[in-house]
């Protein structure tokens, strides 16, 4: 009979990304299908996406507004219940990706040591925008250790990008600060919720890119 497969070790566990909103009905649940789905297609099992609301609708599903938008970038919102953002939660995240600003304070309340791996996600997706024209969007092989395994390479690149994202922060400034937030839906009309489309879309398509650009070798 074949031993069991050893427990991977934390560097070689999946990178965890949660994103965040309110409610976590609206927001935050098409963040968390559409990067997982992504991420899923780029490096299957590289990624593990949560969400949480910092006032969640807790154990309701996801708005079905919100679940045709994941639906029509080919994600899945069955299943989605929503939960609070807790203390607990945040401990074993690598990356916090919020909707806006405001989640932003609110997360590092309740665990100011992640002030270095919290952004909004359209300032993080402006920042490795950035980081990509430096790269003339060209793929880069992030190489694997001696001995070491692609999860592993995978986990320590991810780990290292918000230092090296906030490091071209100056360089991706918005004019006005409210585009680093996306609108909240929430009880209004489906215009709005295609504005939040508008907004959000592209960020998580730069978070993808990046990621297929720097596949493990």
């Amino acid at each position: 009979m074949e031993s069991p497969a050893p427990a991977p070790t934390p560097d070689a566990a999946p990178v965890k990304i949660l994103t965040v909103c309110t409610g976590n009905i609206c927001r935050s649940p098409v963040a968390e299908r559409l990067l997982q789905a992504g991420l899923d297609q780029v490096f299957p099992g590289g990624f593990e996406v949560s969400s949480a609301g910092t006032r969640a609708m807790v154990g309701d599903p996801m708005q079905p507004l919100s679940g045709d938008i994941v639906r029509t970038f080919g994600g899945n919102p069955e299943g989605f219940v929503s939960r609070q953002l807790t203390g607990k939660i945040l401990r074993s995240v690598d990356l916090v990706l919020t909707m806006t600003s405001g989640h932003r304070g609110e997360v590092l309340q309740l665990d100011a040591s992640l002030l270095k791996r919290t952004f909004t996600i359209r300032e993080f997706a402006r920042m490795l925008d950035v980081l990509d024209g430096r790269a003339g969007g060209q793929p880069v092989s992030v190489e694997t250790a001696d001995g070491g395994d692609p999860l592993s390479a995978n986990a320590a690149f991810w780990r290292g990008l918000p230092a090296r994202a906030a490091s071209v922060r100056h360089l991706s400034l918005p004019a006005d600060s409210a585009e680093n937030d996306i609108i909240d839906p929430y009880r209004r009309g489906p215009e709005v919720y295609r504005q939040m489309e508008d907004e959000l879309a592209p960020a998580i398509i730069s978070v993808l890119r990046h990621a297929r650009l720097n596949v493990p070798a």
